[in-house]
C-alpha cells in the first residue's frame, strides 16, 4: 500500500464519486475533510476546503495537482506519468491543470447532476 492519502470534500456528491472511482483504482488512500485526524490536517493548507489534496511522506499536491497525481497512480494513468512529469516543467501546462480543476470544482453542483454519490458527511 502507497503512503499516499486523497482529502477530499466529503459533503460534496460529485467529490465523493470521485473519490470512490479513484479508490477502487489508484494505489492511495481516501479521507474525507470530516475525516481528518490532527497529523492529516497539519499538514494541509490553511485554506484546505478549497480543494482536494493529495499527501504524500514527501509532499502535498492541492487542487488540480491532486487530482493529476490521483490519476497518476492508476493502472492507466502510470502510463503516462512520463509525459505528465515532464510537461509539469512548463508554466503553461501548471496553468491550465489548475484553470480546468478550479473550472470543473466551481460548477460541481452542474456536474454533480451527472455525476454524483451520496457524501458520506451527510449520512
Amino acid at each position: 500500500m502507497s503512503d499516499a492519502v486523497l482529502v477530499y470534500d466529503d459533503d460534496c456528491g460529485f467529490c465523493t464519486w470521485w473519490a470512490e472511482f479513484l479508490d477502487g483504482r489508484a494505489d492511495l488512500r481516501i479521507v474525507g475533510f470530516s475525516d481528518l485526524d490532527p497529523s492529516l490536517r497539519e499538514r494541509l493548507p490553511p485554506e484546505f476546503e478549497s480543494c482536494a489534496h493529495l499527501v504524500t511522506d514527501d509532499a502535498v499536491h492541492s487542487c488540480g495537482a491532486s487530482i493529476e497525481e490521483a490519476l497518476l497512480r492508476t493502472g492507466v494513468g502510470s502510463r503516462f506519468r512520463p509525459a505528465v512529469e515532464s510537461l509539469r516543467t512548463f508554466g503553461t501546462y501548471r496553468n491550465v491543470r489548475e484553470l480546468g480543476y478550479r473550472r470543473v470544482a466551481d460548477s460541481r453542483a452542474w456536474w454533480g447532476k451527472l455525476l454524483s454519490k451520496r457524501p458520506p458527511a451527510r449520512e
